[in-house]
């Protein structure tokens, strides 16, 4: 089996982190950087049923099929991952640690690939997420406030 692990600081608390990485409108600002991404359907509730909405390129049609599986508030999102309804599913987990400084570790793993395929996948992903969590994501935590919101005047604008 392969899988990806990649590990970020940032200088926001956890609860800020919390919500780029839950928030629907929030989530494709960030994920843009990579194939798209918008959430639809998605809650940070056990079982809630949900799909990543990207960019469809020769033999991916743009969806990815997720079930949460695993909650605990600015701490840990875990869920599954297919991008065909018959895959077996991957799991993608995100944990955020407190950081001395008030800022926040991520901890952002991708495991369960399978075969060749998975192999070529989980090396895909992998360059695909480091550019979203180097690039994407600090764009948007800069122009959060300390709720997670998105400070006035910020030139982001939230999708859902």
């Amino acid at each position: 089996m392969s899988e990806m692990r990649v590990v970020r600081d940032y200088a926001q608390a956890p609860n800020v982190v919390w919500a780029a990485l839950t928030d629907p409108a929030l989530v494709p600002l960030w994920t843009s950087t990579g194939q798209g991404g918008r959430p639809e359907g998605f809650r940070t509730e056990v079982g809630t049923r949900f799909k990543y909405i990207g960019k469809p390129f020769p033999g991916w049609d743009g969806i990815v099929r997720c079930e949460v599986l695993e909650v605990e508030e600015h701490r840990l999102l875990r869920y599954d991952w297919r991008n065909k309804e018959t895959d077996e599913p991957t799991v993608v987990t995100n944990i955020l640690e407190a950081l001395p400084d008030g800022g926040t570790r991520l901890t952002w793993e991708h495991t369960g690939f399978r075969g060749v395929e998975g192999l070529f996948m989980a090396k895909l992903l992998g360059r695909v997420r480091r550019k979203m969590l180097d690039e994407g994501l600090p764009a948007v935590l800069n122009d959060l406030d300390q709720h997670g919101r998105l400070r006035p005047g910020s030139t982001l604008r939230p999708r859902g």
